[in-house]
């Protein structure tokens, strides 16, 4: 298949994502966006002078920007939230931590995974296992931090319903001299109903955010880059897998059987037909809660049925798969699945059926109509990557399945 990226490592390097394709755009060039965004924007005393610093040097240098760079119109954006990570740094010790999002007036909780080795997929011999699970093979992982929860409403909402005029693809029609960074960043544009599609009142606190493209979650963590300093992205398909299992190689992260799973889950036996709160069931071995149930997770990879197999490097390191305009992986499933569709191994691809109700056309790339037990988690990786790797990972899947 033409424009399949296997990637197997190091993702903090433009040349692993060389070759994503993007729809057919004319953008201005990425020196002159960067520029105008920096002065039109008046930074007020609520940023550091370092920030400021760092941020008006991202209309420095020209960068090189690839023809195949999705949104290339954006990548001045990009640049300047690259700056602010790169002055902020890592950590000085590996630890679990709270993350503060200003914009939400929330904050999230951060858990510290160890880098390690494990089996990926399932055996042969497991319950309910897929060709799609297999060939079982050795994985190498470096350390990142996860969120603890799927993102709830009440930090989702703050980046949905922004309250700025905004185009269909999410950009500013207009400027405002006290714009912050995170308000570059394209956001949705307000949903004709109302996203949680009837369960519960609104936008309940402690309830996971639904009904997202993989594009709005990928640019969800965008936006919470550029408020903290912190580079985010949705995890890929082996770092949750590997935070899931928590060390267990057993059909759930709890070990073989499903005795157990309402200890750890929300499915369709106990959910009472909708989503719940978060956190509400028994964590895994790590700390990590509803890696089983409640909503089914975005993650980073498309989704090929044979990506496994094409593997050639044991342990494969980081492995990442990247196929434009194929579906994209969901993991954990939701609280409207079988206890088969929660194992840790499951794989599920996106559909077009998810946004079947929506009435526009195109369809909308930020909503799911259809997707109501869709979330998603994020993750902080321990390598920064460079401006044109991070740009792709947060646009290549807009207006994709």
């Amino acid at each position: 298949m033409r424009g399949i990226f296997l990637v197997s490592c190091f993702l903090g390097g433009s040349a692993l994502l060389a070759g994503c394709r993007e729809e057919n755009n004319s953008p201005r060039p990425a020196t002159e966006d960067a520029a105008r965004i920096t002065s039109a924007r008046q930074w007020g005393e609520s940023r550091s002078a370092l920030q400021k610093r760092e941020l008006d040097r991202a209309a420095g240098p020209a960068l090189p920007i690839p023809d195949d760079l999705p949104s290339r119109e954006l990548v001045g954006t990009t640049r300047q939230i690259h700056q602010l990570i790169e002055a902020s740094g890592n950590p000085a010790r590996f630890e679990s931590y709270t993350e503060t999002v200003p914009a939400a007036g929330a904050s999230l909780r951060m858990v510290a995974i160890p880098g390690g080795t494990f089996l990926m997929g399932s055996p042969a011999e497991e319950p309910h296992r897929k060709p799609d699970e297999g060939p079982q093979h050795k994985v190498s992982i470096s350390p990142f931090w996860i969120s603890e929860t799927e993102i709830p409403w009440e930090l989702y909402t703050a980046f949905m319903e922004n309250g700025r005029p905004r185009a269909k693809d999410g950009q500013l029609l207009e400027e405002q001299p006290d714009d912050e960074l995170w308000d570059s960043v394209t956001q949705p544009t307000a949903p004709y109903t109302a996203m949680n599609l009837g369960m519960g009142h609104g936008y309940e606190h402690g309830l996971p955010a639904i009904s997202m493209s993989h594009h709005a979650a990928s640019k969800f963590c965008e936006w919470l880059s550029a408020q903290t300093g912190h580079y985010y992205r949705l995890p890929t398909e082996a770092e949750w897998e590997y935070a899931c299992r928590a060390g267990n190689p057993g059909a759930y992260s709890y070990g073989n059987g499903e005795e157990a799973l309402d200890q750890y889950a929300w499915y369709w036996d106990n959910s009472n037909d909708r989503y719940q709160k978060t956190g509400s069931k028994k964590p895994n071995k790590w700390g990590l809660r509803d890696m089983h149930g409640n909503v089914a997770e975005w993650v980073l990879d498309s989704y090929l049925p044979d990506a496994y197999g094409k593997r050639d490097s044991q342990p494969a390191k980081d492995p990442l798969v990247i196929a434009p305009k194929a579906p994209h992986v969901v993991r954990g499933g939701s609280w409207e699945d079988d206890p088969d569709r929660l194992r840790s191994a499951a794989r599920r691809a996106s559909s077009p059926a998810w946004n079947r109700q929506d009435p526009q056309n195109p369809k909308s790339i930020w909503y799911l109509t259809d997707g109501g037990m869709i979330g998603f988690r994020v993750v902080r990786p321990m390598n920064i990557p460079d401006v044109i790797t991070m740009h792709r990972l947060w646009n290549f899947s807009k207006g994709e399945p």
